[in-house]
């Protein structure tokens, strides 16, 4: 695992084993000796990043790029990256903040409005740089006061633009109506807007993000592939809402969807695990500054690009289903955007390592999902 910035607690340092029994399942390598094992799978892409911007941008952006390949990189920036213009501009950004060796790809979105027009669409499509567009209704996440306030009423020209340039659209998939509790949101959301919206328009491709109840599983696989698809990420997989409050107030472990109960959780996992093709790996990584996160109203969000990786594999491995894990992190994703598989492969290697406490940059810390935690597995680039 590559760290970037200071690191509070080191992270310690492996070589990579050279085993010497291997045996083939499918394009996966996996190499055993007792206890110690190692995976070759093709390298992963991120379908849910968020790297911000400006000094932010910079720090957190190597810790993606030392794993994924590409990332669909998330447009609810200040401002929104509401135009194609805009997204080039940003992906420059990136870019630049790239580390000089790296083959990293950012994926970029435009963030939908009630005043997107269907013009824009058309230059998305036309740009080769945009490769999706976010719905955040108007307040239900960080910096969505800009989201959608009327789906059907305002938007559905852009929609039906979208349906016909077969670009997707990326869901955050909760109501934000007062009246309705907090872990009823994504519930509500499927039966009231995304349940209809399939319905009135068959073509549009959709992708519900960071997936965290039953009722969303359900949801996609009653869909027809290639329609509709989930993102699924580390912690909806390894948590459930006891982590918000186990020994006081964990605010490092909340995020929006925030985490549900351990009966969804489990749902998520088996459906994730099972080899279902319409699930596939998007992070929602989330950085904050410490001091964002640990004050009177903290922000929303989960930084875990450093672990990701690493957590993904323990899931699979925990549910006896290693041989499932490439087709989660490497293959349904694309297959769903219409992309190539990547070509280059990352190795696993299953050798203990401790998580940092957390990330020192000049502007402040950064804390990872994990912190202090002993993680089984480690990546490496081959």
């Amino acid at each position: 695992m590559v760290a970037f910035g200071t690191i509070k607690t080191p992270v310690l340092s492996f070589k990579v084993l050279k085993l010497p029994s291997s045996r083939i399942e499918g394009s996966r390598r996996l190499k055993c000796k007792a206890s110690k094992m190692e995976l070759t799978i093709t390298q992963p892409d991120d379908w849910h990043l968020h790297l911000r911007d400006g000094e932010l941008l910079q720090a957190v952006v190597p810790h993606s790029a030392s794993c994924f390949g590409r990332a669909i990189v998330m447009p609810n920036l200040k401002p929104p990256i509401t135009s194609t213009a805009a997204a080039v501009a940003y992906r420059e950004s990136i870019l630049k903040a790239l580390p000089a060796d790296s083959d990293f790809s950012p994926l970029m979105t435009l963030y939908l409005t009630d005043t997107t027009s269907p013009r824009e669409i058309k230059l998305a499509r036309e740009s080769g740089v945009v490769f999706a567009v976010k719905l955040y209704p108007a307040g239900a996440t960080t910096n969505s006061q800009d989201g959608v306030t009327d789906l059907f009423g305002k938007c559905l020209p852009v929609l039906e633009e979208m349906a016909e340039q077969s670009m997707p659209l990326l869901v955050h998939g909760e109501v934000t109506d007062p009246n309705v509790d907090v872990f009823d949101r994504e519930k509500v959301f499927i039966d009231t807007i995304l349940q209809p919206l399939i319905q009135r328009l068959p073509r549009l491709k959709v992708v519900m993000e960071h997936i965290t109840t039953m009722e969303a599983v359900r949801f996609v696989e009653s869909c027809s592939y290639g329609s509709v698809a989930a993102t699924v990420t580390p912690q909806h997989l390894l948590l459930n809402r006891n982590a918000i409050f186990q020994g006081g107030l964990q605010p490092h472990n909340y995020c929006l969807p925030v985490l549900k109960r351990e009966i969804h959780r489990q749902a998520i996992v088996s459906a994730v695990t099972s080899g279902n093709k319409k699930f596939f790996l998007g992070t929602d990584s989330a950085p904050h500054e410490k001091r964002r996160k640990e004050c009177a109203c903290g922000c929303a969000g989960i930084y875990n690009a450093p672990v990701a990786i690493s957590l993904y594999t323990k899931v699979f491995e925990e549910a006896g289903a290693l041989d499932k894990l490439e087709a989660f992190t490497s293959f349904n994703g694309p297959d769903f955007y219409g992309l190539p598989r990547n070509t280059s492969k990352i190795k696993l290697t299953r050798t203990p390592w401790k998580v940092p406490e957390s990330f020192s940059f000049s502007f402040g810390d950064i804390v990872p999902m994990s912190a202090g935690e002993t993680l089984e597995w480690q990546p490496s680039s081959i």
